[in-house]
């Protein structure tokens, strides 16, 4: 088993190496510069994105799918992941995991665009859509859709059930002393109160809690930030300097070049956004919406909130705090710096580790079902849900290295074939734009989904 388990460690080092993170990051920056920099229209996307009108065909709000994407985007990567990339990549790997997040808007946008376009409606009258559909339809590689559908499948298991089951019974219990059963069965029912009811329900309880959790989280860091305020200006210097130099050794911190802050500033930005995963477009297919292009821009939102916002400010908090020169790394440095500001800091850091994980199990079983659904039709869809809940009580009791680099491996690997149906189909990208964005016809309406 060891042995095993040393192999999909490897395994997955070897998927999330250089050629995926050059693949990854090389899409968003060849995407960006063919959509003109699509990151221009932020201001009218985000206004877009809190317009909770219902319009066209679909199943939920524009601003249901944004929040439910936003729900299982936007977890523990976003505070203890960055905690990672500093320690391990110094102050400067901030930057590039923002930088990341602004290029990867042209992505997110993109794939959402495309699984809207080419999204069905199935026999019970509900949207179905996601890179599967668009392999399918818009490649005509349809083998491709299936393995995407597969990977998407297991990694939903894996980085969107167990493993945030895990983490978050492990941390009540070792702030809370409450047993890992107690806090499994609470999860589990209350996921089961939640996704039986489908994905209008999920984005309902998401449309609630994902605005709630990230106001409080970044909310509560613009606090932390305000009370050691006379350090943001050289915090931001420090930043801005260690991104383009590396940083020396200093206290316990071990140093770190350029190539570093560089390399796990952009790993850690490209997976925490999950632009280009190919999951996002899943639910974005599923919104009520005149066209391709509206959408696509409320979906783009997604990628700013996760890393331009809730990132960065985690990577300000955690650099302004001074505890990554003690050398400390992921947890143990999250843990340090909000600790910092007795009482305020650790209500903050557990409040958001719980809702942003809770979240993650939410959105993810809406990912999961749709794969389920393309492989095996509609008639799993009901069985799924109720293992998906039976696998978050399983993932609470046991501690599974072997599901996380398994559910890292499908992860990346889903971005494969999600990405090469953006390259192949970049000029249906662009052409859709042109028509209802830059002819100015955002009001239009697409034709209907057929059956």
């Amino acid at each position: 088993m060891q042995e095993f388990e040393k192999l999909i460690g490897q395994l997955s080092d070897f998927v999330w190496g250089p050629p995926l993170l050059i693949l990854l990051l090389g899409t968003h920056i060849f995407l960006t510069f063919r959509l003109r920099f699509i990151q221009r229209y932020l201001g009218k996307a985000i206004k877009l994105s809190l317009q909770r009108s219902h319009e066209g065909s679909g199943d939920i709000s524009p601003f249901g799918a944004l929040t439910t994407a936003l729900a299982a985007t936007i977890g523990t990567g976003n505070i203890v992941g960055v905690a990672t990339a500093v320690a391990a990549g110094g102050p400067g790997a901030v930057l590039w995991m923002w930088l990341t997040g602004v290029f990867g808007i042209a992505t997110k946008y993109s794939e959402a665009l495309l699984s809207v376009k080419y999204r069905i409606t199935t026999k019970d009258g509900l949207m179905a859509g996601g890179p599967m559909y668009v392999l399918e339809r818009g490649m005509k590689q349809k083998w491709l859709g299936v393995i995407f559908a597969i990977f998407t499948a297991v990694s939903a298991f894996g980085i969107g059930n167990m493993v945030q089951a895990n983490s978050i019974s492990s941390m009540v219990n070792e702030t809370f002393r409450i047993a890992p059963w107690i806090t499994g069965l609470l999860m589990a029912v209350l996921t089961a109160f939640v996704i039986l009811g489908g994905i209008k329900s999920i984005a309902k309880v998401c449309e609630a809690l994902v605005p709630f959790m990230a106001i409080f989280y970044v909310g509560g860091c613009i606090i932390l930030l305000l009370m050691n305020a006379s350090a943001i200006p050289a915090t931001i210097q420090l930043i801005f300097q260690s991104a383009f130099t590396g940083h020396a050794m200093f206290g316990g911190f071990a140093g770190a070049t350029m190539k570093e802050a560089i390399r796990y500033g952009v790993a850690r930005g490209l997976f925490s956004n999950e632009s280009g995963l190919g999951s996002a477009p899943i639910v974005a297919a599923a919104a009520q919406t005149k066209n391709p292009v509206r959408q696509a821009l409320v979906s783009s939102t997604g990628t700013f909130w996760d890393t331009v916002v809730v990132c960065a400010m985690t990577g300000l908090v955690l650099v302004n705090s001074g505890e990554w020169i003690k050398g400390l790394k992921g947890a143990a440095l999250t843990k340090a710096a909000f600790s910092d500001i007795h009482i305020v800091g650790p209500i903050i850091l557990t409040t958001g580790l719980l809702t942003f994980v809770f979240s993650t199990i939410l959105g993810w079983s809406y990912y999961g079902e749709k794969a389920a659904e393309y492989l095996l039709g509609p008639k799993v869809v009901t069985p799924y849900r109720w293992l998906w809940v039976g696998a978050v009580l399983m993932g609470s009791l046991l501690s599974l290295p072997t599901v996380w680099s398994l559910a890292d491996v499908t992860n990346g690997l889903m971005a494969i074939p999600n990405l090469i149906s953006l390259i192949v189909l970049n000029g249906v990208i662009v052409a859709e734009t042109r028509h209802y964005l830059w002819n100015n016809n955002l009001d239009a309406e697409a034709p209907s989904p057929p059956s």
